[in-house]
């Protein structure tokens, strides 16, 4: 298939033959919603807690007699309705670990670009140079590309000056195209990518997934 090329100014400079295995995935949202719970929960800590009746400080004797003073009996004062008590059923140190296959994770990446594909949130830069490498020639870029924020930058081969202008840019991104996820791409509504950005992404999830050292070695021997 094939991609419209632009230039900084925005105008169509000729087409880009790309990868139907990477830029034309079928979408699959089951697929896609899995991944995406099982890296937003890798991305939790797990570490809030609280204190139970048994961590709490005190409460070693009984607040008043249990009986003769008219009042429900206590056998404590850091039981979870007194004050000053502990929690009953508080949150505990865990671990959210979700494991989640690579062949799902790749899935998921190439079914959610190929969708923005498909939906035209996909655009590729001819060259991306700045004269002076200043922030608002790189503004004037994104308004002159139609990129509407958020937008997510893949800008593989760019210099220096490029990056420098487009962090202090709000709602804008950056990822090299290896570390492309399920989650950013979703949180992005315009993906922006150089050529470079493009040949990486085909040669990183295009083709069959090869796993681990021995298929390398097998690959390296055939």
């Amino acid at each position: 298939m094939k991609l419209k090329l632009r230039n900084k100014d925005g105008r169509i400079a000729g087409d880009i033959e790309v990868r139907d295995d990477v830029f034309g995935a079928p979408m699959n949202e089951a697929l896609v919603h899995q991944v995406m719970v099982g890296q937003l929960a890798n991305a939790r800590q797990g570490t809030a807690g609280s204190k139970s009746r048994s961590d709490v400080s005190g409460g070693g004797r009984k607040p008043f007699s249990q009986k003769g003073t008219g009042r429900a009996r206590q056998g404590t004062t850091r039981a979870p309705h007194m004050r000053g008590g502990g929690s009953a059923f508080g949150p505990a140190p865990r671990s959210y670990r979700h494991k989640t296959p690579k062949r799902m994770k790749r899935s998921s990446v190439l079914a959610v670009l190929s969708e923005k594909v498909r939906d035209g949130r996909v655009t590729v830069l001819e060259d991306m140079s700045l004269e002076n490498g200043k922030t608002r020639e790189m503004v004037r870029a994104l308004d002159a590309l139609k990129a509407e924020a958020p937008v997510l930058l893949v800008a593989d081969g760019a210099d220096a000056g490029v990056l420098r202008a487009a962090r202090n840019i709000p709602r804008l991104s950056m990822l090299p195209a290896a570390l492309l996820n399920t989650v950013d791409l979703l949180n992005h509504r315009d993906v922006v990518m150089t050529v470079e950005a493009v040949r990486r992404s085909e040669q990183i999830w295009g083709g069959p997934l090869k796993r681990g050292r021995r298929a390398a070695v097998k690959e390296e021997a055939d």
